[in-house]
């Protein structure tokens, strides 16, 4: 039988905001295992919760990204269980009426199509604690550092029917928080995970088979291996007559396989109701219009203007749009007149395999666009060759903010050689050296002009102006 996966998510994003969502306690990543959690977070007896504004700012710059309904009244919630590292016994969430109400984003998986993803809702909500269970051997540990911080909660329609349409959407909605700077996007940390309900169904059949929750999966990779998992397994239960549990699943990368964790809860089971102590929450239109003033140009706006107004190639427009960093440092390099296809070459080339090699990150690369910028136009100018290029450029990589492209041309001794004179001289002393190649190519064979250039930038330890060098070998012909 034939069949097909139906996919959705629940994406966490963890907004970027100094204090919780509640409380005026510090959401700093890496503190000590409890000290940032305050009575507020903690649910002490006598103590109220106080909405952050910036969270609920964040939330409806998302929806306004995304061309989503902004619900202008909404109400929060308390979510009932228990749990060691939920101390109020319930989570402050929103339920019927969230900030972000319905959206879409598009999204194009590697060697696929297009697909337009439907999002259900955006909601506001503060995070648990965190349990730790390998800590303390027959123990687990809490740590509720975590407990109150502002999480936004994307909920995907079940429109995606691969593990790598899954995976793309990931990256899109990590690349929207980023580029709108509402998250910082850092998987490792915990600032943004996900969820993945996953079905399987007969292909053609419209009805939607018995769904998994995949719970808490934090990487792009594990995304993609914990749903082409979970999916072949499900199709090996329906083959052999089994059928499907609804239940909640934890994915092993180290075994690359899905677990059992406990059966799944409905919301029902959570017990609902509008949460007493916070009052609903009334967005203005003022408020609404100004978040959308203030939008930056989004990842597909910037590709269309990459490739139609500056002439990139598709799979440059996206390498760069897809990264925020990446973006603005390519923008910074055309503002200082770099021409955009030299740059977005040297972005995705040198520069690239430089951070890679050194493990930095762009934002931390010792050589600032400005300082690439220049290099370019000296290479358009003549006063460098590609290769004396690079010898720069790994001399402005370790010379880092002191570098300056000038200086370190004169003092490198990388000025290209176009003396006229000079080359001629050269040429000659080759062609002397090597008649019967030179007759070669007198006689049509093309090849030979490559050797008597390569001959001349030996010669010339690469400073020779590669152009100029064919035109006197051409002259002599």
């Amino acid at each position: 039988m034939n069949w097909e996966a139906v996919i959705g998510l629940e994406v966490h994003v963890q907004l970027a905001t100094k204090s919780k969502i509640f409380s005026g306690a510090s959401t700093a990543y890496g503190a000590s295992p409890n000290a940032q959690a305050c009575n507020i977070d903690l649910g002490l007896p006598g103590v109220l919760p106080v909405l952050n504004e910036k969270a609920v700012e964040m939330a409806v710059r998302f929806g306004l990204a995304i061309g989503a309904q902004i619900n202008r009244y909404s109400i929060f919630d308390r979510k009932n269980y228990f749990y060691a590292d939920l101390p109020k016994g319930y989570q402050i969430s929103q339920f019927e009426t969230p900030v972000v109400g319905e959206g879409a984003i598009t999204i194009t998986p590697e060697n696929g199509k297009p697909r337009r993803v439907g999002i259900t809702r955006a909601h506001l909500e503060e995070d648990a604690g965190k349990s730790v269970h390998d800590l303390y051997p027959g123990m687990t540990a809490v740590d509720l550092n975590r407990t109150g911080t502002p999480l936004l909660e994307i909920v995907s329609e079940p429109d995606m029917r691969s593990a790598q349409e899954a995976s793309a959407y990931f990256r899109q909605i990590h690349t929207l928080v980023r580029y709108i700077g509402i998250c910082d996007g850092n998987l490792a940390e915990g600032s943004m995970r996900c969820d993945a309900n996953v079905s399987v169904r007969p292909a053609g059949q419209s009805e939607f088979g018995e769904r998994t929750e995949i719970k808490n999966i934090n990487s792009f990779r594990f995304v993609e291996q914990a749903i082409e998992y979970e999916i072949a397994r499900q199709i090996d239960v329906l083959e052999s007559g089994g059928r499907i549990e609804r239940e909640t699943r934890l994915y092993d990368p180290d075994k690359d396989e899905t677990r059992s964790m406990r059966s799944k809860e409905l919301s029902n089971d959570y017990r609902y109701f509008p949460d007493p102590d916070l009052l609903p929450l009334s967005i203005s239109e003022e408020l609404v219009e100004r978040i959308r003033s203030e939008l930056p140009e989004l990842p597909d706006a910037r590709q269309e203007r990459y490739t139609s107004t500056l002439g990139l190639s598709d799979t440059d427009a996206a390498a760069i749009s897809n990264d925020i960093d990446r973006a603005n440092y390519f923008d910074a390099c055309l503002a200082a007149g770099a021409d955009p296809k030299q740059s977005a070459n040297w972005m995705m080339g040198e520069l690239s395999a430089y951070l890679n090699k050194h493990d930095v990150t762009l934002t931390e690369s010792p050589i600032a666009p400005e300082m690439l910028a220049q290099l370019i136009a000296r290479i358009d100018d003549g006063t460098l060759s590609s290769k004396t290029a690079k010898t720069l450029f790994d001399a402005l990589w370790s010379a880092g903010a002191s570098g300056n492209v000038d200086t370190l041309i004169e003092s490198l001794n990388l000025a290209q050689l176009s003396d006229d004179g000079a080359l001629t001289q050269i040429i000659d002393d080759l062609i002397a050296a090597n008649p019967k190649q030179f007759d070669e190519l007198r006689g049509g064979k093309e090849k030979m002009l490559g050797f008597f250039v390569g001959q001349v930038m030996k010669a010339t330890q690469g400073k020779a102006n590669p152009q100029q060098v064919n035109q006197i070998i051409r002259d002599k012909l």
